[in-house]
């Protein structure tokens, strides 16, 4: 397992790393593993962009200082106040439906393990109307994770959001963004690790989670997987 660590400089920079995840388990078959905190910005999904008011969506959140983006997982808008952790791992795909919420499965009971080991205890589902509504999505006093995924032929790649802190910060952005795309948004569905009393340092939680997203791919493989190979970042 090929494990990358920390951002790189830009958020463009930091994109295209995320991409060579996927990249690197397409070409090789070796599954990857992330986790780390994106710079602030506001990822649009697919969704939003096919909204009517999808660029004065976009003006609100350059007016709030988060530069929008546009992301290729997901569902609807997120934001990264610089604390935010996103995570990511890839592994070879053979295509079957089933495999989908097998991913999903062994994902979110890999998150909980790390959320556990953070303090928190967190369980499946959100609040209504939450940020990026979904069907995969822990909760802990409000909505602090989701995950969505990506497949193709030959490589599937789970990837998702961790709110450590600045919750009121993250629905302050999100609540007239949501409003100019005209989906449901409760700013107070918006948790947080720090807010559900857990260890809420986003390197400490980049880092646990991490962890468990190795460990629970190797779990899974039984053992099959040597070790996790560090490729640093500046």
């Amino acid at each position: 397992m090929r494990v990358f660590e920390g951002r790189a400089a830009d958020i463009d920079a930091d994109r295209e790393r995320s991409r060579e995840l996927f990249a690197h388990t397409v070409e090789t078959g070796e599954p990857t593993v992330r986790a780390w905190t994106p710079h602030r910005q506001v990822a649009f999904g697919r969704r939003d962009a096919r909204a009517d008011d999808y660029d004065r969506a976009r003006a609100v959140a350059e007016a709030h200082d988060f530069p929008p983006v546009e992301r290729e997982v997901g569902g609807r808008a997120v934001a990264y106040t610089g604390s935010t952790v996103a995570f990511a791992r890839t592994e070879p795909a053979e295509g079957r439906d089933s495999d989908i919420q097998q991913r999903y499965a062994r994902a979110t009971a890999d998150l909980q393990g790390a959320f556990d080991r953070l303090g928190v205890r967190a369980r499946e589902g959100e609040p209504p109307d939450s940020f990026c509504p979904g069907s995969h999505s822990l909760r802990a006093d409000g909505k602090i994770a989701g995950l969505a995924q990506r497949v193709t032929g030959d490589a599937a790649l789970v990837a998702g959001i961790v709110v450590t802190r600045e919750a009121e910060a993250m629905a302050k952005v999100l609540e007239p963004i949501y409003d100019a795309l005209d989906v449901a948004f409760d700013p107070d569905s918006v948790g947080s690790v720090a807010r559900a009393g857990g260890n809420a340092d986003p390197g400490t939680v980049a880092r646990t989670i991490k962890r468990a997203l190795v460990e629970g791919y190797r779990d899974s493989a039984d053992g099959s997987t040597a070790g996790a190979d560090d490729d640093r970042e500046a």
